[in-house]
């Protein structure tokens, strides 16, 4: 009896070469829609689905390979010989071969301007009930997803008994990851469609971007894998315009920078980050200009950071950044004068990301032994005025756009922590301190004497005063705080004490 092969994909890359391949290695070709007609049009020997099972596609095509002659011929096994019996006796033939690619239901969604009824009509149903029927039965049958597999399958074919049951269980095993992947995308449309909240099943699914050198360290192994359909500001979705390949902490380091930066919105702003947290932040008029003082916040520990922009990186800013050793400068864009400046530099990874933040994305997940932890993103926002003033001297305008942008830095540093600032620009950082007095220690005495005058932020309250009699001695004029100690009043009189103002936001901040 003939080899059979079904075919039957929406991604027809290369399909008429593969179809080929088959025809000379004596397979019939059975095939539905697009398919067949592409075939046909190639001059590729092609039966039609509906031939073979005597019953016409219906409901819009919504069925065609639903059908006992196709799933019998898929499911059969060939050691069995009850299963060849009941063939013969329905006149029925084995499928040897499988090819199928689904919907693009993922490309669909993808389309800020779909509809509803477009999504539902790129569920694919027929597709993924063949591919787990062929790989069920992988002892006796080939099944395709990937177009980028074709060559390899038509050389295992041609082999010593028309291929092998270990290479058919590698295939099936792809086919499992995808169909599993493609229903947690529609799952994970419908949780957004219907709303829901915690659902009883959290499912995500990635796709591989590229194998890494190493994890956090030259022993641990580890990859980059990428959301399905992740849009606007992300290092997932970055263009890697020069430099070598990124590593594990550089994407970590890079994530950290993106996420800070974008705070400031249209506001040019530069950050600069080692180990995840910011070690200079700076704003200004000009991205130039917003480096500029990210840079002297703290010129020592730049060295060998990240820097993310959220300014088209031009010529001035390149000249600056040329002479310092980056690992990695992230940015909307590069201007081709930037670009010559800065690709000299041999090793320095540019990378071209949106600044959009993507309004859906808005889980957090954290991965524990056994288990994940998984939480709305911290995308709290103070503004003026949410701010309550506790002091008997009240900020200024100035002070409170200070103690604001100090607020959006401090956000994003490993508590305990405490920010420094004073004229847009970072002074001094604290990060990940077993309490609260060491890290404002850290911070002060990065900042020097320019914590005079200067404001500070605390990512959550202050459960003694100490802190805040340190920052008196520092010379602190302004303080921004959540709040919510049962000894806030101690610290507010502390403050009074020293004519520093004080305003909470009633909003913690905590990052571990």
């Amino acid at each position: 009896m003939k080899k059979r092969a079904l075919l039957s994909v929406s991604d027809k890359n290369n399909l008429v070469p593969f179809a080929k391949g088959l025809d000379e290695l004596g397979y019939e070709l059975i095939s539905t829609g697009g398919t067949l007609k592409k075939l046909q049009e190639a001059g590729v020997p092609a039966k039609g689905v509906s031939e073979i099972t005597g019953f016409d596609e219906i409901l819009d095509g919504r069925v065609k390979t639903l059908h006992p002659i196709i799933h019998a011929g898929l499911l059969a096994r060939r050691d069995d010989n009850s299963h060849i019996k009941q063939l013969a006796e329905r006149d029925i033939a084995p499928i040897d071969v499988v090819v199928v690619n689904l919907y693009p239901f993922k490309e669909t969604i993808a389309n800020p301007e779909v509809t509803e009824e477009d999504a539902i009509e790129n569920i694919d149903i027929g597709g993924p009930t063949m591919l787990r029927a062929a790989s069920k039965n992988f002892r006796d049958v080939t099944v395709v997803v990937d177009p980028a597999d074709y060559d390899a399958v038509l050389e295992n074919l041609g082999g010593e008994n028309g291929g092998t049951s270990a290479f058919r269980k590698t295939l099936a095993a792809k086919v499992f990851r995808h169909t599993a992947n493609y229903d947690a995308m529609i799952a994970n449309y419908f949780v957004d469609i219907t709303g829901t909240e915690d659902p009883e099943t959290f499912t995500q699914t990635f796709e591989k971007i590229q194998s890494l050198r190493y994890g956090e360290n030259p022993h641990q192994q580890a990859s980059f894998y990428k959301e399905g359909n992740v849009k606007g500001a992300s290092i997932a979705n970055a263009k890697q315009l020069h430099g070598k390949e990124l590593s594990y902490n550089n994407i970590q380091d890079a994530n950290a920078a993106l996420e800070i930066v974008l705070e400031f919105g249209e506001q040019p702003a530069a950050v600069a980050v080692k180990h995840m947290n910011p070690c200079g932040v700076g704003i200004g008029e000009t991205i130039s200009e917003a480096f500029q003082k990210a840079y002297q916040a703290d010129p020592v520990s730049i060295f060998g950071g990240i820097v993310a922009l959220n300014h088209e990186v031009d010529e001035a800013t390149a000249d600056q950044l040329k002479d310092i050793f980056l690992e990695i400068v992230i940015a909307p864009s590069f201007s081709e004068k930037a670009m010559e400046i800065l690709t000299v530099k041999k090793n320095i990874r540019l990378l071209e990301t949106s600044m959009e933040i993507n309004e859906t994305d808005n889980k957090k997940v954290v991965s524990v032994i056994g288990g994940l932890l998984v939480q709305d993103r911290d995308n709290g926002k103070i503004s003026a005025n949410d701010l309550e003033i506790v002091t008997d001297r009240q900020p200024d305008a100035k002070e409170i756009d200070e103690l604001l942008f100090a607020w959006k830095v401090v956000k994003h540093v490993k508590s305990n922590a405490i920010v420094v600032a004073k004229a847009d620009q970072t002074l001094g950082v604290g990060a990940g301190q077993m309490n609260r007095v060491g890290a404002a220690a850290i911070a002060f005495e990065q900042a020097g004497d320019k914590a005079n005058g200067a404001v500070m932020a605390s990512d959550a309250f202050f459960p003694m005063p100490d802190t805040v009699e340190n920052a008196a001695k520092a010379g602190i004029k302004a303080i921004i705080q959540p709040g919510g100690s049962i000894r806030d009043q101690d610290s507010i009189d502390e403050c009074n004490k020293h004519g520093i103002a004080m305003v909470l936001t009633k909003m913690r901040h905590f990052k571990h």
